[in-house]
């Protein structure tokens, strides 16, 4: 797994050269459409849940939004035994989350002391688990969610970079921030294995034809989307 086309210019093209090195089998159960969405978001997820942590049953996850991580943190943390708390500021995408096997849902829009309603929930203990992908605007409230000795999986910066958080809150929690990049070949094959065994379904909301990548892109861009969008190459 790799992060190409994260910064690079030029990813989106019908014929390209890579090193055979990078290159693994993914499951027979799943479609062409449905293993792209694997090299990015669901290694990412695989790296910050069950590599970088060991998540256990009975545990909380706290999952931030419903983007293509976010959604592939249900499916994870569900079939690991775990229990989770979703966030988004849309109500449908919350109600899809509960019918995908979320316990709890917080609409941020809605509530913006979000972290206040994580704690009651968790009876003021703190989930075990961030599945962070705000970044900056975000990222306060996800360390007051935390357990103390707990763990932020710091994956996206959706709200930006530059942030004045005190750090004394994770010196005083003993809290864990993992900056997760991707993941590595290895990871990525024992996450296939766990696939085999859980046949789990990535969600894909729009694919789009190849000659469609300025559309799909600017439907990226709207965040209107419930999971993966894929781009089809070729017929």
């Amino acid at each position: 797994a790799s992060a190409m086309g994260g910064s690079i210019d030029g990813m989106p093209s019908e014929y390209v050269l890579l090193n055979a090195e990078g290159v693994t089998k993914f499951p027979d159960y799943l479609s062409d459409e449905e293993a792209a969405t694997l090299p990015c978001a669901a290694v990412t997820l695989w790296n910050a849940l069950f590599e970088q942590n060991k998540l256990l049953p009975g545990e909380m996850v706290l999952i931030l939004g419903t983007g293509g991580v976010s959604v592939f943190a249900i499916q994870f943390a569900k079939a690991a035994g775990a229990k989770v708390i979703l966030t988004s500021s849309s109500n449908e995408k919350l109600e899809r989350g509960r019918a995908m096997g979320a316990d709890m849902t917080v609409n941020y829009k809605t509530t913006p002391d979000w972290e206040k309603t994580v704690w009651t929930l968790t009876e003021k203990r703190g989930v075990d688990h961030v599945v962070e992908v705000g970044g900056a605007g975000t990222l306060e409230k996800s360390l007051k969610s935390v357990r103390v000795g707990g763990t932020v999986s710091l994956i996206g910066v959706l709200t930006g970079f530059e942030t004045q958080i005190d750090p004394s809150i994770i010196l005083m929690k003993s809290i864990r921030v993992n900056g997760i990049y991707v993941g590595s070949r290895v990871m990525f094959e024992r996450m296939n294995t766990a696939l085999l065994v859980t046949k789990i379904k990535p969600i894909i909301d729009r694919v789009f034809d190849f000659g469609d990548t300025p559309e799909a892109l600017r439907y990226l861009q709207s965040a209107g989307h419930f999971g993966k969008i894929v781009v089809r190459v070729g017929s």
